[in-house]
């Protein structure tokens, strides 16, 4: 019997490892510059964790997560986002003394039971950023702007943020009034079931997918309408900061975000080539999840970047450069030459080069034919002949031009035909 990966799931293979790779260094280099440093927590967490902050009527705790007792009957959850086991394990450790601020990142699989399609995964991968202690709006300000340097780093050139606020809770609780208000009509046809669950939480509805319920919603006012004093000073404020850092962004009251701990700021970041599911990443600002898991009131403001969705885009605009492709295969021409090229492979790998050889004893028809495929620049070519005149030949793959040169060249010479 052959086997294939669990449905929702992907093999990253050797060919395409290199573009995680370099996502990943990207987003290190970058985030390091700003003063953050990574977290590493588990892939489960008890259950409670994301029942205390996602919300019990969101779609990730009600329909997602994957959910199991162990073997010592407690209830565990494969983790469906990276902010709320974060907050755990500062809490725990006690990352963020009162008066502080700590900068936090991570590199973490999610998983999230949902129908596979394009860019939504059942294990998904994510970079994840948290600032947590400064109730500042630049500090929504520092994570958006981050998000988007991270995009254009990595060369994704139609990346657009999207701004919203939810405001605090007089807003929301005014907005969720409205919501109920022009949806009456239409929840009065729906199952009671789903009419409580709206009742809990009537801003699940801006999410819906169901056309009746996009109608029903189509005339409510925007949240903006019903912000605070202190929260639209607060968004104007945001905005301020990311036009003087020369952030392109766009307002969109239809964000609100999936999980139940966002206050104020949510904001995503879309591209147009990831079609109906468009959304690159989402975050904004969690005032009270920290409390929700048993530690102070401490401002938060963070992000969750999917990894795969900009690869997705990267693909789709032939944005990679480079790849896996060595730069030198070292032929041995010659059954005494095999220490000679070893010794070769270690001077052109010592210099940071990526150099091959056969370690089979095939013959120099095959070699060539595995340099060839290997897709290296050149291969080099030592034999007994070679190693007496101290020389090596150096032929440029995919064409006729062979050379023979000293020995003590070869590092040069192979650069220079990179």
């Amino acid at each position: 019997m052959r086997y294939q990966a669990p449905r929702g799931t992907e093999d990253v293979l050797p060919t395409d490892s290199y573009k995680w790779l370099k996502l990943e260094a990207a987003f290190r280099d970058l985030t390091a510059r700003y003063g953050y440093q990574e977290l590493r927590t588990p892939t489960f967490e008890d259950t409670d964790v994301f029942l205390r902050t996602a919300g019990e009527t969101s779609d990730v705790v009600s329909k997602e997560m994957y959910t199991f007792m162990d073997k010592g009957g407690r209830s565990i959850t494969l983790k469906p986002e990276g902010t709320a086991p974060a907050m755990r394990a500062l809490v725990e450790h006690n990352l963020c003394p009162p008066g502080t601020v700590t900068r936090m990142s991570y590199i973490i699989p999610i998983f999230r039971y949902d129908r596979p399609q394009k860019g939504r995964l059942r294990e998904a991968h994510q970079f994840g950023l948290e600032l947590v202690g400064s109730p500042s709006p630049a500090a929504d300000a520092e994570i958006i702007e981050l998000t988007v340097r991270f995009y254009e780093a990595i060369g994704i050139k139609d990346a657009v943020a999207k701004l919203n606020t939810l405001g605090k809770d007089e807003c929301r609780a005014k907005f969720r009034e409205a919501i109920l208000t022009h949806a009456a009509g239409f929840l009065a046809t729906q199952p009671t079931e789903y009419q409580e669950k709206v009742q809990k939480n009537p801003l699940r509805l801006l999410d819906s997918k169901d056309p009746e319920a996009q109608q029903a919603i189509r005339e409510i006012p925007p949240i903006t309408n019903y912000l605070e004093d202190e929260s639209r000073s607060r968004f104007d404020k945001i905005q301020e900061l990311l036009t003087d850092a020369g952030v392109q962004f766009e307002l969109a009251p239809d964000i609100v975000r999936g999980l139940d701990y966002y206050t104020d700021t949510v904001f995503e970041v879309q591209s147009t080539k990831l079609g109906a599911q468009s959304s690159l990443c989402g975050g904004g600002r969690y005032d009270n999840l920290i409390k929700d898991l048993g530690g102070s009131a401490t401002p938060s403001v963070g992000v969750g970047m999917g990894i795969e969705r900009a690869i997705i885009v990267l693909d789709e605009s032939d944005g990679w450069t480079g790849g896996t492709r060595p730069h030198a295969f070292v032929v041995q021409a010659t059954e005494s030459a095999f220490k000679s090229c070893q010794a070769v492979v270690r001077e052109l790998r010592s210099a940071g080069l990526t150099a091959l050889l056969d370690i089979d004893g095939k013959s120099m028809k095959s070699q060539m034919r595995q340099a060839d495929k290997s897709g290296a620049a050149v291969a080099l070519i030592l034999g007994d002949d070679e190693i007496r005149r101290n020389t090596v030949q150096i032929k440029r793959l995919g064409s006729s031009e062979q050379v023979e040169i000293p020995i003590a060249n070869v590092l040069d010479k192979v650069l220079e035909l990179q």
